[in-house]
């Protein structure tokens, strides 16, 4: 699991120079986004990367997203910042956290173009990580989601 990306699956290392130093890489094929990235292998605790969660995890994650209810008493500005963070924590239930208040806030009044974007993103970090855990397709998720 990689914070901002998603879900996806280490297809080798590679070694690369940059700054005339060789390192090793983690090439990470994010799977919802047909992106490959590249994580440096001795330095992992920093990109956030992190296994995906289990079943059961991903039920309370489920439970907790469905659970949730709007804030409206915060700004605009640190709604943003908070949830830029949340989303960078990499953990289930931050992004979960994410993705529901801003569904709920769209479904009140219309989002701005920045938070509609974070919206998208939380979504399909959210959704591409319970599809792994569950082994599910991502409608069976959204059906289960309820969105």
């Amino acid at each position: 699991m990689y914070p901002m990306h998603g879900a996806g699956v280490i297809v080798g290392i590679e070694e690369k120079e940059i700054l005339g130093e060789m390192r090793k890489y983690f090439a990470v094929q994010i799977s919802r986004k047909n992106i490959k990235v590249l994580l440096p292998v001795d330095n992992l605790e920093v990109t956030g990367i992190r296994n995906i969660v289990s079943a059961d995890e991903a039920n309370e994650a489920i439970s907790f997203f469905k659970d949730l209810e709007d804030e409206d008493n915060v700004s605009w500005n640190q709604r943003y910042r908070d949830n830029m963070d949340k989303l960078k924590s990499g953990t289930i239930k931050e992004v979960a956290y994410v993705a529901k208040t801003l569904l709920l806030r769209d479904k009140k009044k219309s989002l701005s173009n920045a938070e509609r974007k974070i919206l998208s993103n939380a979504k399909s970090v959210f959704i591409s990580e319970l599809e792994a855990a569950k082994n599910m397709s991502c409608e069976e998720i959204e059906s289960l989601l309820g969105i």
